[in-house]
């Protein structure tokens, strides 16, 4: 199960990668169109939590510990919050549609946020690592677990 956690969680941050390729696609996509950001909103609103559930429940069976457990599931919480962010953002134009400097703001807070989910795929990659390490100075250093005496 342990090696099951390390793959799932490379997979992870290899879907994460091509949602910031995908939010980029959309950027770029002339003329722009609701469709060109379809990729990143399947990827982000399907795939990606797929991925967070399984690699939460290969850490479960994988008997990681708790900190490692919550740090897994962590990153759907960001997930729903990107949603979130990008409904509001989305929401926030002026009358004739047009965006306004609160709605980039807040669109801003979306990129950060996707920011801040891969740096936690990666610490949860890691620690997978460490876990699945079975040399004495890899299983101990899994986060959540204290050195030896």
């Amino acid at each position: 199960m342990r090696k099951a956690l390390v793959v799932v969680t490379l997979v992870s941050l290899v879907a994460f990668a091509l949602q910031f390729v995908f939010a980029a696609v959309g950027a770029f996509t002339k003329p722009a169109s609701e469709g060109a950001y379809a990729l990143h909103s399947v990827t982000g609103m399907a795939v990606i939590p797929v991925l967070i559930l399984l690699t939460t429940l290969f850490a479960v069976l994988a008997k990681a510990p708790g900190r490692l457990i919550g740090l897994a599931i962590l990153p759907l919480g960001l997930v729903v919050l990107q949603a979130l962010i990008a409904m509001l953002a989305n929401a926030s134009t002026d009358t004739a549609g047009a965006s306004t400097p609160f709605g980039l703001a807040i669109g801003g807070l979306h990129a950060l946020n996707g920011i801040i989910a891969v740096h936690v795929v990666v610490s949860v990659h890691q620690a997978a690592r460490r876990l699945a390490d079975p040399t004495p100075a890899g299983a101990s250093a899994v986060v959540g677990e204290r050195e030896p005496a």
